[in-house]
């Protein structure tokens, strides 16, 4: 199967689940909050379906990408709060920049459906016995939860919202923008690098001399300045509307980042160089 048609049975795939999604939408009436959780979780278990259908978990790659823009939609058209005209376009308009440059990003690079993230492989094969318990709650429903509960800011932007325009949105803006700006720039020189990589090489330079994820960085700035939009709009919700960064910054400190480092260190021992110059994830000078 050529990388086209690969795309073109994943974009099927996207399109049935959003469909599905639309239908619980339509079905449901317990609210915006509710609704869209119960919708997100319909379109998971489709593209569940597919993964399974064509035994590739990669099929959920970009899942997370393109659902908060149907969901950001979906609270801004229902929403009942009184929400500033340019709050709304600033806290979509970020939301749109992070999943179009993330799901262009993957589509670019994707390998085809011979290709699985070797992440999915490797939970799999830990617990053989448990692999489709594995595949449904690991690697498609909790990101899809932790990506919900990073959505709850806009939530409370859109539903909940009752404060005027401030100087707390222009920061959010300000770290939404860098930060996917961030993220792209990390991932251009990171593909740059690896187009001519030579033996025995590491990527330390640019943005990958002052922190060895800048690309993580990005992500979870991303998420922070969706924070900081629910607490400009809905401040005595923060509380609640934190989780999802929270969550963000523990899985890639505590999972992510050790998980790739790791497996950079069995292929290359080397890498305990870079390990020992470079800071891990906030930046700074490299230690010489």
């Amino acid at each position: 199967m050529t990388k086209a048609d690969g795309l073109v049975r994943i974009t099927i795939a996207y399109v049935v689940a959003l469909f599905a999604g639309g239908v619980a939408l339509y079905a449901l009436d317990g609210g915006p909050l509710a609704d869209a959780f119960y919708a997100d979780v319909v379109a998971t278990i489709v593209i569940f379906m597919f993964s399974r259908a064509y035994s590739n978990s990669s099929f959920y790659d970009a899942y997370w990408t393109v659902i908060p823009p149907f969901i950001a939609v979906f609270w801004l058209a229902v929403g009942s709060a009184e929400v500033p005209p340019l709050r709304n376009l600033l806290v979509l308009g970020v939301i749109l920049y992070w999943a179009t440059r993330l799901t262009l990003n993957w589509a670019y690079y994707w390998e085809g459906m011979q290709h699985e993230d070797w992440r999915y492989q490797m939970l799999r094969e830990k617990a053989p016995r448990f692999a489709l318990f594995t595949d449904f709650f690991g690697i498609h429903l909790f990101p899809t939860l932790q990506v919900f509960a990073g959505m709850l800011p806009v939530y409370a932007v859109y539903c909940l919202g009752d404060q005027p325009l401030g100087w707390i949105d222009a920061l959010a803006f300000a770290v939404g923008f860098g930060a996917v700006t961030l993220q792209m720039v990390a991932d251009f020189q990171l593909h740059e690098f690896v187009r001519n990589r030579e033996e025995g090489q590491h990527l330390d330079t640019g943005l990958w001399s002052w922190s060895r994820h800048p690309n993580y960085l990005g992500e979870i700035g991303f998420w922070l300045s969706l924070f900081l939009f629910g607490l400009a709009a809905y401040p005595q919700g923060w509380y609640w509307h934190g989780i999802g960064v929270v969550a963000m910054a523990l899985m890639f400190v505590f999972a992510s980042i050790p998980m790739m480092e790791t497996r950079s260190l069995e292929r290359r021992p080397d890498y305990q160089q870079v390990i020992d110059r470079v800071s891990m994830l906030l930046p700074r000078p490299p230690r010489s």
